[in-house]
């Protein structure tokens, strides 16, 4: 059985008067993908941004690599190898593709290996190298986020819904991407699109009014209509 590197013991946390999430408990494994599913609202991004040290939990702990975590503040956070792609992504418009990179890496210098496999991943990198990131299409804004938080090792990689408006073909190929670097770290992926979802998890957590209503294997979970009817209120369709 494998060691959990990230824990949420009993994390409360709010945004401004409100109260998001109430005693959160999850447990990721390390290695592979880990998903967050639940309906809009439900609090999974809000569990990404306390992990990441965006908001600060006001109750609970949050353990990294058996490290307490809690009242770490982003910066911190990232520098104990934990890697952090918004919902907006998160990426510098202005910038060329390059300087996008450059700035995540160690003191802006490229591993050759690591920059060769990322051109491999994603070939709109290499090709639009020299371009503006505003001027790129909302599938290559998305590569390149991603590729800004694997142009370093990272121990965990938290991801919001990397899939949102892109095509079905776009999403093949991340699908591949993500199983690729996935053998190297570890993913906790927010995610709508339960084709993305399913074909990468190894487990699920089902985020409900700020709690784990569901923890459990992702094949057993795709397999069970009736329990994705329950917990979700809705059918999710695997081609979707």
């Amino acid at each position: 059985m494998r060691q959990d590197i990230l824990t949420l013991d009993n994390v409360c946390a709010d945004i401004a008067q409100y109260h998001i999430l109430h005693d959160i408990n999850l447990n990721i494994p390390k290695g592979g993908v880990h998903v967050l599913l639940g309906r809009n609202g439900a609090g999974k991004t809000t569990t990404l941004r306390t992990i990441m040290g965006v908001l600060h939990a006001h109750s609970g702990s949050i353990k990294f690599d058996g490290q307490d975590i809690t009242k770490y503040h982003s910066s911190d956070i990232a520098q104990m190898g934990v890697a952090y792609v918004p919902e907006n992504m998160g990426i510098f418009g202005g910038l060329t593709v390059e300087e996008n990179l450059r700035l995540a890496a160690n003191k802006g210098k490229f591993d050759p290996v690591r920059l060769k496999r990322i051109y491999t991943l994603f070939p709109a990198i290499e090709k639009f190298w020299d371009k503006a990131a505003w001027s790129l299409s909302g599938g290559q804004k998305q590569m390149l986020a991603i590729a800004r938080a694997i142009i370093e090792p990272r121990k965990l990689i938290l991801i919001d819904e990397p899939t949102k408006g892109l095509a079905p073909s776009i999403i093949d190929n991340m699908i591949e991407a993500f199983h690729e670097f996935a053998k190297e770290t570890t993913i906790l992926l927010v995610e709508q699109n339960f084709h993305f979802a399913s074909s990468l998890g190894e487990t699920v957590n089902v985020v409900e009014d700020g709690k784990i209503i569901h923890s459990g294997d992702m094949k057993e979970f795709a397999q069970d209509k009736d329990l994705q009817t329950r917990l979700l209120s809705l059918s999710l369709d695997q081609h979707q």
